[in-house]
């Protein structure tokens, strides 16, 4: 009887341990060495680039600063008007008051209204289309915003108790929700390594990527600030740069001067369809599908061939729009789909 029952777990021992080994290996991302961009888009964008959008409507909209401010381009490519922009004297276009001091991200509705976060002039400005202003929300140091149904508006700032803040259509705050990370014992620090930017998909959640956490993530809620799943890259490409984080994070830990550290996460995506998202951690491009589980890895350069370090991205049904700061917007195709 004794001998039976040894087989039995021994027998069952085996097999979960070959369950473990087969959901490692269904999980194990495909490695691609390189995605090459196929052309450069919306001209000459590239130096003090920012953010990019797609509006309802099929425009694109780039902010750039100081040189560009806020372009808009059609469905094509081809540039329509800019907002905020500078002359070559460093005066600004079509105002002489700027219209935007200094553009950190921005988002637009669907109705066209833009959303400026104005580290400048601490507020947030909602502009109509055609650059009037519509309103203004003080925030002192925005870092990025994103439109919300009901005309409501979500920012994230460099301080505050929570990381993000949303705002009523009369401009009140009426809600905020996520905690700073606790990774050392200054709260200066801990809400420093907490900063981030915001994305949405087709049903308005709100997707949170921390610029520098050691182990790169991005966090889904819904609109009301109900936590959902987190997309976290701990995989051996970033154990080493994640090691060095920590190191930096334990020696800042007992120092006294202002935090800085290198960013980590330099850019994200959010597949508007099915809900995938994309991570740039400099010139590598992750995957991870709708459920947080990462399915490819890639290294990504531009038409030249040269490094392409991502701080922008838009994802697109059958394409990845992909920006770095100077060196432009390129697109590439989607190498999870079948061409």
């Amino acid at each position: 009887m004794q001998r039976s029952l040894a087989k039995f777990l021994s027998a069952a021992l085996a097999l979960c341990l070959i369950g473990v080994v087969l959901a490692t290996v269904a999980q194990e991302p495909e490695v691609d060495e390189q995605l090459t961009a196929t052309k450069r888009l919306f001209k000459p964008v590239g130096p003090g680039l920012r953010a990019l959008r797609r509006g309802a409507d099929g425009k694109y909209y780039v902010l750039a600063m100081p040189g560009v401010g806020l372009a808009i381009f059609d469905a094509k490519g081809r540039l329509l008007s800019s907002l905020g922009a500078q002359s070559d004297d460093g005066v600004p276009v079509r105002t002489p008051h700027p219209l935007i001091s200094f553009g950190e991200d921005f988002d637009v509705d669907s109705k066209g209204n833009l959303y400026v976060a104005d580290r400048g002039y601490n507020q947030i400005n909602e502009l109509a289309p055609d650059g009037k202003l519509l309103r203004s929300i003080a925030v002192n140091a925005p870092l990025s915003v994103l439109a919300l149904p009901d005309d409501e508006v979500a920012v994230t700032t460099l301080r505050g108790p929570h990381l993000i803040t949303v705002y009523s259509s009369t401009s009140r705050a009426v809600r905020d929700f996520g905690d700073p990370e606790d990774l050392s014992s200054r709260p200066d620090l801990n809400r420093y390594l907490s900063q981030g930017r915001l994305a949405s998909d087709s049903q308005a959640r709100v997707y949170y990527g921390y610029t520098y956490l050691p182990e790169p993530r991005v966090r889904q809620y819904d609109r009301f600030g109900y936590g959902g799943i987190d997309f976290e890259f701990t995989g051996l490409g970033a154990w080493s740069e994640g090691r060095a984080a920590r190191r930096e994070i334990d020696r800042q830990d007992k120092r006294t001067e202002p935090p800085r550290l290198n960013p980590i996460l330099t850019a994200f995506g959010v597949d508007p369809v099915n809900g995938d998202v994309w991570m740039c951690l400099h010139n590598t491009l992750l995957h991870f599908d709708k459920e947080g589980i990462r399915r490819s890895e890639y290294q990504i350069y531009t038409t030249e061939n040269a490094r392409l370090e991502g701080n922008v991205m838009l994802v697109e049904e059958d394409r990845l729009l992909i920006g770095s700061d100077p060196l432009g917007i390129f697109e590439f195709p989607r190498p999870d789909r079948k061409h």
